[in-house]
C-alpha cells in the first residue's frame, strides 16, 4: 500500500502547484478517513506541504521546499519547477 500512498503524494504536490490553496479546499479534496491512504496526513509527516496564514484569505497550504525537492526528483516531467 506504501507505493499507492507515495504515488498519492505525488499528486498532491502535483494538484497544489506552485501556488498555495485555501486550506479548507485541500482538506475536502484530499483528507481521508480511511486509514489505509493517509494521503495528507503522510505529506504533512514529511514536511512536503506546509500551512500559513494569508491576511485576507486565512490558512493556506502550499508545496514546502522538501516537498518541491521530492517532486522534482519523482516526478521530473512534472509541470512544477
Amino acid at each position: 500500500m506504501t507505493d499507492n500512498v507515495d504515488n498519492l503524494i505525488l499528486d498532491l504536490l502535483e494538484w497544489l502547484g506552485p501556488d498555495q490553496r485555501p486550506y479548507s479546499e485541500v482538506l475536502d479534496a484530499w483528507r481521508t478517513s480511511c486509514p489505509r491512504l493517509p494521503v495528507w496526513e503522510d505529506a504533512n509527516d514529511r514536511g512536503y506541504v506546509e500551512r500559513h496564514i494569508e491576511p485576507g484569505i486565512g490558512a493556506c497550504v502550499s508545496v514546502s521546499e522538501e516537498g518541491a525537492e521530492h517532486l522534482r526528483t519523482c516526478r521530473p516531467a512534472s509541470r512544477r519547477a
